[in-house]
């Protein structure tokens, strides 16, 4: 009795409402459980300013702006100084912004920071400098003429007049404005000293050169007065060797900077630059233009970080220059800090950490003051430690800031947001968890009873850190109500469940493991009993991976069927089985309650997989040894391997090597390759086989080239060649130096002239002679050399001069975007008869190189073409030119294009199907396309019978479309966004129906969704 009494008391005590609860005051309202409030977070921040002495607007604006509840009040520091709107009437404070009226040079400039505060905090923004930008004008003095001899180098200096800031721009006025000199390989002008460069003055140089400067920043301009430029004649013109004038100093860049180099020479002939990278190749993203003189690194990374060289060289000498570019970096967050709630006497830690070159120091402000904690780590937070904090990452390149609010909360428990569920479900036999997650703070300590028992820790039951309930092996007999009770010194709440047991789910018939030959079929079944009062579904994966029945349904299949007994049944079906379904296959049973797994596995056999690791080794002359390693059997032992090979004139043209031993038994990992030629290069392939079939080959052998004949096989051969024969296949070069010599000669003359042809892969040889007349006939025969010697002779051919190369290059080059990846150009055609067609050339401006360019043929009769295969979002150059059987003629001007931005990556996400008389209506969610991709111009709607890929093709710039229902079999909707970029991602839905007529295939066709879709006999119901 004396037991039940204790209980009893301490069960009234704890049901006591927070209500009833006394609450300790102390702690700032705003800082209350229900507080809406939060601290300053800025939108807007002021800028770097610089302010034109000779600006006709005479005021500063610099911008601050919070978000903050309640609105914040804003102060501002002119470098660490309070400024007083009443001292100085230039300020003035519009909402957060300064204002600065008739600014003043000596009093205004400086570093302003803007503070905004609210009951929650203070928070300080980024400092922002104010200049005052000027551009003086030239001396009005003469300037003095320069008298240079033809041939040799000049330098006119520009001297700029004092300015700020430093970036300058330059040009050079010749005789009169706006007559600007045109640069190139002869003419430089150093966009760092204004100076204007010229590597060898010829009498056209002669005139009045004025410089010509600007600021962006203040946007005025000013020019020189102008400097006489006097060639004096000198015959004959001395010549010069290469002397470089314009060095680039040691450089210093950031991180995803662009940076330009600059390099120039004096010298007759005209010296050129080339640019390499001592340490390394220049990088990847660097552009040489200017002539040479201008080396430009975009987005700087650390690995650019070198000594870099310009060398200028012409036929008198060569001269060169280096320097170095260090690279360093802004400061970035590498974990930063983010607003955040803590329970009264918790412990919490913030931290901050940023990376950058040199690494930057970090502190710490609370509420705009310097606080003096390296790390910030709270032991017992109070309310004072509420606020606003900022970390503060700084290095000689800059500042970043990171903010946050901490609120230090205090309040009784509370189920209000997060009560204990009413109705709780457990499986008999098996394991269930009731939560219980009140608010509370400081944290609240927690309870449970079942009814009026209270419940202590046991075998059976454990009651969790955070105050969930685990009750183990549940029965009918843990049925009942369930109360938590959580309780701190500021009050106390409870929370009631209830708990119901249900039966548990039981795997009745478990798949069994399977083994099919790749393109047959396999099945498994599964089935399991469990409550009747609960749904029951079936979930397959491989592997531990979801089988998505949309995206596969080519292969899988699953139906869920009621069993007796109150059981239920899942089949899995896979359909033309592939090797890559080889894998554990895993059925799960699952209800709302509980669920339970069976396990089987497939095996697929197949053909074998490709070997990996060839390798080439024990070069000799006509042969070779080639490793590989076993590729996968597929479950099926290798019975052979069969060894290709290709030489470097027949790429596309694989064939089977000779091996010794012929045969390559199913358990090698190597083979002797025979008969090969002498001196060529080849590279090698293996392919394996087993009973079920050849498998794919193997990535081809790093390329290798045979020894040359003679290398230990005694005496060296002859070269010798099929006298029929118009050129040499390389298998017959036989050694090195391997050439062409050409004779040939007109028909009614004696003597041969002949010519050296230095390339093995010559394939023709073009003798240019603007005497000889078309069509005139010339005899020709042709031999080839080695380093050993020379062979015979060809027999003589008779051929017949043809015309020149074009000299004529396409004009009115004009191209458009098509899409992200296609383009079309046009041209007007070149009036020569004797063009047989145009060649196409296109290449991204920046990232590549022109020699890699693509390139499209098309015949003369043509004047445009497409361009497919282009990078979203790029700039192209594209070029056109004529050609013939003589060669190509002169390009086309460079004509510029931007393709589009890609389409949408992300897919349509279907939210609906519904079934609406004798339509189906499908919806989805817009597609919010990335920075960089197209904007959506509206949606495509395949719809189509499954296994079929045609159908109907419906656009519309709705979310949703209706669609007449099919009358047999299962359909497919594919939906899409496009734009200008292109068709995005698809998205797929399909609905299954029910036999009604036999169905109609009709052809593809595009139907406007304005209009009624047309009827389709075949009727579709929705899963």
């Amino acid at each position: 009795m004396l037991h039940f009494t204790v209980l009893l008391l301490f069960l009234l005590s704890l049901t006591l409402t927070s209500s009833d609860a006394s609450v300790f005051g102390g702690e700032p309202g705003f800082y209350s459980d229900d507080a809406t409030g939060y601290g300053p977070v800025f939108e807007d921040q002021p800028v770097d300013t610089i302010y034109p002495e000779e600006s006709p607007e005479a005021k500063i604006t610099l911008s601050c702006r919070a978000r903050a509840n309640p609105p914040a009040t804003y102060t501002w520091r002119l470098n660490s100084r309070n400024i007083d709107q009443d001292e100085d009437n230039h300020y003035t404070l519009v909402g957060g912004n300064l204002v600065i009226s008739n600014p003043i040079k000596n009093k205004h400039v400086g570093k302003y920071t803007c503070k905004a505060t609210n009951d929650y905090g203070a928070v300080v923004s980024r400092e922002a400098a104010v200049q005052f930008g000027y551009l003086d004008f030239f001396s009005s003095e003469e300037r003095e003429a320069v008298h240079v001899k033809e041939g040799q180098g000049a330098v006119l200096l520009c001297a700029p007049p004092p300015h700020y800031p430093d970036e300058l721009s330059f040009r050079w006025i010749l005789n009169e404005f706006p007559v600007f000199i045109p640069l190139d390989k002869r003419r430089f002008i150093s966009q760092t000293t204004g100076n204007l460069f010229i590597s060898k003055v010829d009498s056209s140089d002669s005139g009045n050169y004025s410089c010509f400067v600007s600021s962006a920043s203040i946007a005025k301009s000013v020019f020189s007065k102008f400097i006489p430029l006097v060639p004096l004649a000198e015959r004959p013109i001395r010549k010069y060797p290469a002397d470089i004038k314009v060095k680039f100093p040691d450089t210093f860049a950031l991180v995803g900077q662009n940076i330009t180099l600059e390099c120039f020479a004096l010298g007759n002939p005209i010296p050129q630059i080339r640019w390499r990278k001592m340490d390394g190749e220049l990088p990847a993203n660097h552009e040489v233009s200017m002539a040479g003189a201008h080396l430009q690194l975009y987005h700087v990374q650390y690995e650019d970080e070198g000594t870099y060289e310009c060398e200028a060289l012409n036929s008198k000498g060569k001269d060169w220059h280096r320097a170095r570019v260090s690279v360093e970096a802004f400061p970035e967050w590498t974990e930063s800090i983010s607003s955040t709630e803590r329970d009264i006497s918790s412990d919490y830690t913030m931290s901050c950490e940023a990376s950058g070159k040199p690494k930057p120091h970090v502190h710490w402000l609370k509420n705009g003051y310097s606080y003096d904690k390296h790390d910030l780590k709270f032991r017992g937070l109070t309310f004072e430690d509420s606020g606003m904090y900022q970390c503060r990452a700084e290095n000689r390149h800059g500042v970043v800031y990171a903010d946050a609010e901490l609120r230090v909360i205090a309040c009784a428990p509370t189920f209000e947001h997060n009560p204990v569920k009413r109705r709780i479900l457990g499986a008999k036999n098996g394991r269930v968890v009731l939560e219980c997650r009140p608010k509370a703070a400081p944290k609240a300590s927690l309870s449970w009873t079942k009814g009026s028992e209270l419940l202590f820790n046991s075998s059976r039951m454990l009651i969790w850190e955070d105050g969930s309930l685990e009750i183990l092996n549940v029965t009918r007999a843990d049925e009942g109500r369930y109360t938590c009770f959580a309780e701190n010194d500021r009050g106390k709440a409870n929370s009631t469940g209830f708990l119901s047991i249900t039966e548990a789910t039981k795997i009745t018939l478990a798949p069994s493991n399977v083994d099919v030959t790749a393109g047959e079929s396999a099945s498994m079944q599964c089935a399991a009993s469990h409550d009747s009062t609960l749904d029951i579904t079936f979930v397959w994966t491989m592997d531990g991976r979801s089988i998505d029945f949309d995206r596969d349904g080519s292969h899988y299949e699953h139906c869920a069927v009621p069993v007796q007994n109150g059981g239920s049944s899942g089949e899995l079906i896979i359909k033309n089985t592939q090797l890559k379904h080889s894998g554990r296959y895993t059925c799960t049973a699952q209800t709302p309650v509980d669920n339970v797994s069976a396990s089987a596995d497939l095996v697929v056999r197949g053909p074998p997989g490709p070997p990996g690791g060839v390798r080439v080794e024990e070069i000799r002359n006509k042969s070779v040894r080639l490793i590989w390693s076993r590729g996968a059997d597929n479950h099926s032992p290798i019975s052979k391997y069969t060894v290709q090979c290709r030489d470097s004139f027949s790429q596309e043209d694989w064939r089977d090597a000779t091996t010794s031993p012929p045969d390559v038994e199913g358990n090698a990992e190597t083979a002797m390759v025979v008969d090969l030629f002498p001196w060529t290069e080849y590279e090698f392939r293996v392919i394996a086989t087993n009973t079920l079939g050849t498998g794919d080959p193997s990535s081809p052998s790093p390329k290798v080239t045979t020894l040359e004949a003679g290398k230990g096989n005694g005496p060296g051969a002859e070269p010798s060649w099929h006298p029929e024969s118009p050129c040499l296949s390389s298998e017959y070069y036989y050694g090195r130096n391997f050439g062409y010599i050409i004779a040939f000669k007109p028909h009614d003359v004696y003597d041969w002239m002949k010519v050296t042809v230095v390339d093995p892969e010559a394939k023709h040889y073009v003798h240019k002679d603007s005497s000889i007349p078309a069509s005139t006939e010339f005899q020709v025969k042709v031999k080839a050399f080695n380093i050993k010697g020379e062979g015979p002779y060809s027999l003589t051919a008779v051929i017949y001069s043809a015309q020149d190369v074009p000299s004529e290059a396409p004009t009115s080059v004009e191209a458009r975007a098509l899409s992200a990846t296609e383009a079309i150009v046009w041209w007007l055609p070149v009036t020569q008869h004797t063009v047989e067609g145009y060649q196409v050339r296109y290449w991204r401006k920046v990232e590549d190189r022109e020699a890699s360019s693509q390139r499209v043929v098309v015949s003369s009769r043509e004047n445009q073409t497409r361009l497919e295969n282009m990078r979203p979002n790029s700039p192209y150059l594209i070029e056109v030119r004529a050609y013939n059987a003589a060669g190509y003629g002169p390009p086309s001007h460079h004509f510029q294009i931007y393709t589009k931005k890609a389409p949408p990556s992300r897919p349509p996400k279907i939210i609906s199907k519904k079934l609406k008389g004798t339509s189906v209506n499908i919806a989805w969610e817009h597609v919010e396309p990335l920075a960089n991709e197209s904007t959506i111009d509206g949606y495509k709607v395949l719809y189509r019978k499954a296994g079929l890929s045609t159908g109907i093709l419906y656009t519309t710039g709705k979310r949703s479309i209706d669609l007449p229902m099919p009358r047999d079999g299962d359909c497919v909707v594919e939906v899409r966004a496009h734009s200008e970029g292109g068709d995005g991602a698809v998205a797929q839905v399909r609905i299954s129906g029910k036999h009604q007529s036999k169905p109609l295939h009709q052809p593809y066709m595009t139907v406007d969704s304005s209009k009624d879709p047309p009827p389709i006999l075949y009727d579709c119901r929705l899963h």
